[in-house]
């Protein structure tokens, strides 16, 4: 079964976006440079007993996306105890609302102009 394992998140300034995502979601970085070749940030997202994956921050080897682009990659979607407070770090920190929120799932672009999701689980949403 072919079971998502890693993600890599293409940047085009890798301290600004380590900034971001550490900032927003908690991760921690480690520099796997020496064994990339180039500059690559092993991504530390959680708990290794809590479902999910760990993944990278790369330097983007081309063009970045451009505003109104159709989508060309994977959505990343990460999940969220608190959607509004997350929200509000993504905006204050250089992310933009990239698609209108559905219930508790929205879509914003990263500092570098990558789309990601955020989720919040609620058994009650509709």
């Amino acid at each position: 079964m072919g079971r998502l394992v890693h993600f890599e998140i293409h940047v085009d300034d890798m301290e600004r976006a380590k900034k971001f995502y550490g900032e927003v979601f908690g991760w921690t970085f480690e520099d796997w440079s020496d064994y990339a070749g180039m500059s690559y940030w092993g991504a530390v997202t959680g708990d290794v007993n809590q479902p999910g994956i760990n993944g990278a921050l790369m330097q983007r080897q081309g063009a970045s996306p451009q505003p109104g682009q159709a989508m060309n990659g994977y959505a990343c979607t990460m999940g969220v105890e608190d959607y509004d407070s997350t929200e509000t770090k993504i905006l204050n920190l250089g992310g933009n609302l990239a698609l209108p929120g559905m219930a508790w799932q929205g879509y914003y672009i990263d500092t570098e102009g990558n789309l990601f999701g955020i989720h919040q689980p609620d058994k009650h949403a509709k």
